[in-house]
């Protein structure tokens, strides 16, 4: 059976890996994991990622390497879904939120791709915000 929301499980599965901090961890891999990943990775949220596949091909996983600071500090302070299926949250490029003053940042899916919230504001677009990092 499908999973219903495979952003919400990867956002959960890096903030509880984090939470305990883990190296790495392995979601299960869609593209819009791996362009929110592309997204942490731009903003130095986290080290890198690898996608593996397994013996047949089919299934992918989305390996993602945390980031700490020198003495084990968390870098990644908290992450959580915005929009999710029950509720979608679409803004326009005026409302495109700022996450703790400009501290953090959103991640929206937009019709130019997933980008982070400097980057929409930029391009003058709006979307669905997906996340909020921090």
């Amino acid at each position: 059976m499908g999973m219903t929301d495979p952003i919400a499980d990867m956002l959960t599965r890096i903030r509880n890996a984090n939470h305990r901090k883990f190296k790495s961890v392995e979601v299960n891999f869609s593209r819009i994991n791996l362009e929110i990943a592309k997204n942490l990775k731009k903003m130095k949220y986290i080290n890198g990622f690898e996608v593996k596949r397994s013996g047949d091909k089919k299934i992918a996983h989305l390996r993602i390497y945390l980031r700490y600071t020198d003495g084990r500090g968390r870098v990644l302070t908290d992450i959580q879904r915005v929009s999710k299926p029950g509720r979608r949250i679409y803004v326009k490029t005026g409302r495109i939120p700022k996450v703790l003053s400009g501290f953090g940042t959103a991640i929206l899916s937009t019709s130019r791709g997933v980008m982070t919230d400097e980057e929409a504001r930029s391009n003058n677009v709006g979307g669905e915000v997906l996340c909020n990092v921090w």
